[in-house]
């Protein structure tokens, strides 16, 4: 175990939807620690503000766009982040967009939207997470996969089926991942956010009924922000979680346990 086990230098972090809310936060601590990170996002705009916000920490950061529901952009993409690091360590297949359901019930949600939101959700992580496992099998990187997930996928989620669906799919692929992988010395994880305020979330939150029903539901008085997965991110990259995988972490300031 070296000196400072939290200590990333050398290493190279993969964070897709690393342009705001978690997979900034994530970015940010990473970079702190002293990795350099590749961050994609389908925002131009907003991927040049977080290069900007990431890079204060002194290490080199990539900004690329990509949309991880391409399968084609994601090779390409995954190519060139290596191209321009050498390698891959952590991959955190953090991109995602939330349902639409306009209110409607199930029963009436409309196949185009249920495959808007499996396509980035669960496509794009099958796509970003092939790409970087393949990476580290054939490079004998010890390196750690992880996805996030959600609370939906463990709470009922009420016309947000499709949502819910690829959340508890980024679970389940994760277990597997962390069996088959393992004799690589790879490790994979998902993460459970509970209620985040980011740019997805910000009206939600803001509403009187989340105000009055759900905030007093959660024991730490606050949501979480996107610094709050600094943490997870940096310990799943460092050599204090060498032996760790397959775990769930659920981080929501205990809303689920109230």
């Amino acid at each position: 175990m070296p000196a400072n086990p939290f200590d990333l230098t050398g290493k190279v972090a993969l964070i897709t939807g690393g342009n705001s809310g978690i997979g900034l936060g994530m970015a940010k601590a990473v970079a702190a620690a002293g990795a350099d990170v590749a961050i994609w996002g389908t925002n131009a705009a907003k991927n040049a503000a977080a290069r900007e916000e990431i890079a204060k920490a002194g290490n080199r950061v990539l900004a690329l766009e990509c949309d991880v529901g391409d399968e084609a952009a994601v090779e390409a993409t995954f190519a060139r982040t290596v191209e321009t690091f050498g390698h891959v360590d952590g991959c955190f297949a953090n991109a995602g967009v939330s349902g639409r359901s306009g209110g409607k019930p199930f029963f009436e949600m409309a196949a185009d939207e249920w495959r808007r939101v499996m396509r980035v959700n669960l496509d794009g992580a099958f796509f970003t997470l092939r790409a970087a496992s393949k990476h580290m099998v054939q490079n004998k990187i010890e390196g750690v996969l992880a996805g996030t997930a959600s609370l939906a996928a463990i709470e009922a989620s009420p016309r947000s089926e499709h949502y819910a669906a690829t959340k508890g799919g980024m679970i389940s692929m994760m277990k597997s991942l962390a069996v088959e992988l393992a004799r690589y010395g790879i490790r994979a994880h998902s993460i459970l956010p509970g209620w985040i305020d980011t740019n997805m979330t910000e009206k939600t939150l803001a509403s009187d009924g989340f105000q009055n029903k759900v905030f007093p539901r959660v024991p730490m008085r606050r949501w979480g922000t996107g610094d709050d997965f600094g943490g997870i991110a940096v310990y799943l990259m460092s050599a204090t979680s060498r032996y760790h995988t397959g775990d769930t972490f659920v981080i929501d300031g205990g809303y689920s346990l109230f």
